[in-house]
């Protein structure tokens, strides 16, 4: 383990800028050779303090809601576009003022805010669903069914076209990009008829592109191909490609207690500062750790709080875990931050950036008047 996550107070958020640098010098080069355009997904990595180094690379960010996009806008810059499954009408104007690309999730949301958005000049789009799931997560998938993200071809209305420059899908969880070749098709087949009509495409997130085993190269062909044959520009927009294995959560063992298994109780909680352990569900990579059995003491790592789920999973180690002991927990960049809650008055981590020369640089400490003001 390094030393210089060994001293960090915990617990703590590290963002790696190496690897930051890394992923993005990976996306920036597919973005060249496919001729497309990549925005950050700030849903799923919103450490703005890192925005002015992932601005050198993409070219601008996409936001769920009106709190997001500013944060882009005045944080990164470049494009800010937007996509919600519906637009508070206290809010649109202030939308308007922040993004340049506005996606609409139906035609009722485009027909109420069109004429407001075309006269502020803005390049507008509807969400399609192509009703193609490529995943078994159904809480992640956009196209199961009943779901209520995205147009399918039944409820499309070809006559509401005018004004509209851009279709907008996002299907894809952690997936390959033999996911999106599919789901193409299936948009091609679906709403290949609109397509030529278009300026934009945007191909949406859960691309995995930074992961080691993604093919880049048929991302590659499968946007080139695509933009030959409709003349039309392509967006992606990837959230944890940019930050992919990119973080860490450093925690300490408060208590080690026993019922049937050893139970390691850290100041880290995955209600409170890793949700998507317990939605997921899915085990975190850790540091110098094994599965369990596969070392020679195993325990069971949980969070302080109240709630008896609140376990993040059950690992191994060489030498028996103490009080005082850090553990790091790897791929904690994304969903972590963007997600995290203050249940129980449990204190958010740190937010802190291991720069490229070594150093720590703390961004952000927490404390009670972050839980107390968010109550009253």
């Amino acid at each position: 383990m390094d030393k210089g996550l060994m001293g960090v107070q915990t617990p703590c958020y590290v963002v790696d800028e190496k690897r930051l640098r890394e992923n993005l010098t990976i996306l920036r080069q597919v973005a060249e050779e496919a001729g497309c355009k990549i925005l950050l997904a700030q849903k799923a990595f919103s450490m703005f303090a890192v925005y002015p180094l992932i601005g050198e690379y993409l070219a601008g960010t996409t936001a769920s809601g009106l709190f997001e996009a500013k944060l882009g806008k005045e944080e990164m810059g470049g494009e800010t576009h937007i996509f919600s499954a519906a637009y508070v009408e206290e809010e649109f104007e202030e939308i308007l003022q922040v993004c340049d690309h506005i996606s609409f999730n139906s035609f009722a949301q485009w027909k109420k805010y069109r004429e407001r958005a075309l006269k502020a000049g803005k390049s507008c789009s509807i969400r399609i669903n192509p009703e193609h799931s490529t995943q078994e997560h159904g809480i992640y998938d956009p196209c199961a069914a009943g779901s209520r993200l995205g147009v399918t071809r039944k409820n499309f209305e070809p006559e509401e076209l005018e004004g509209i420059e851009g279709l907008h899908f996002h299907t894809l969880c952690e997936q390959n990009s033999d996911a999106l070749v599919e789901t193409v098709q299936a948009v091609e087949e679906k709403f290949g008829p609109f397509l030529h009509q278009m300026k934009w495409v945007n191909f949406g997130g859960g691309h995995h592109i930074t992961r080691p085993d993604y093919d880049r190269k048929a991302l590659i062909d499968c946007i080139r191909a695509f933009r030959e044959k409709y003349d039309v520009q392509v967006y992606l927009e990837p959230g944890e490609a940019i930050a992919y294995y990119a973080g860490y959560l450093v925690t300490k063992v408060l208590d080690v207690v026993e019922n049937g298994i050893r139970i390691a109780l850290l100041d880290a909680s995955a209600a409170c500062h890793m949700p998507d352990v317990i939605e997921m569900p899915y085990r975190p990579p850790l540091m110098d750790s094994r599965e369990a059995g596969e070392k020679a003491y195993t325990y069971r790592l949980a969070g302080s709080t109240c709630l008896a789920g609140d376990v993040i999973g059950d690992y191994s180690f060489d030498h028996p875990l103490k009080e005082g002991d850090k553990l790091v927990f790897e791929d904690m960049a994304i969903y972590s931050m963007v997600k995290n809650n203050t249940f129980n008055g449990i204190c958010l981590p740190s937010i802190a950036l291991w720069k490229e020369d070594g150093s720590i640089q703390v961004i952000r400490r927490f404390g009670y008047q972050d839980f107390k003001g968010r109550l009253s």
